[in-house]
């Protein structure tokens, strides 16, 4: 099962319950960043899979700018790489499995735990 990240392109900082005003979002293209950042990606017509060290991130390609992009991690290493990449463009990562932002300065603290406790219990439920 994968693992939520959102990502946001913002100047100011979004409230962690999500409830602010979309205009503060900076529409980019995703999609376009991502492919040019990683160097082995899968494309499947408008599907990718960024494929790294015990990880992979999976997307859907933009097809207009946006402000925000949700992925799907398979490993935590992906979000580190992320978070990276978060850094140098400035964005902001919302980690759905904590329901709260990463800070990107710090980010041991993140879900990865949250989402393998429920994938056991999804497993287990079998």
């Amino acid at each position: 099962m994968s693992w939520a990240i959102v990502l946001f392109n913002s100047n100011e900082k979004i409230p962690s319950d999500l409830d602010f005003d979309e205009n503060i979002l900076k529409p980019i293209m995703f999609s376009t960043i991502l492919e040019k950042s990683f160097v082995e990606i899968i494309s499947d017509e408008n599907h990718r899979e960024i494929k790294g060290s015990d990880y992979s991130i999976d997307f859907f390609i933009d097809k207009e700018p946006t402000g925000t992009k949700m992925l799907n991690l398979y490993g935590e290493n992906g979000l580190f790489e992320l978070i990276e990449l978060a850094k140098k463009h400035k964005w902001k990562v919302y980690d759905t499995s904590l329901d709260s932002f990463i800070d990107l300065d710090n980010p041991k603290n993140n879900g990865f735990e949250n989402h393998k406790k429920y994938v056991e219990q999804i497993i287990n439920r079998k």
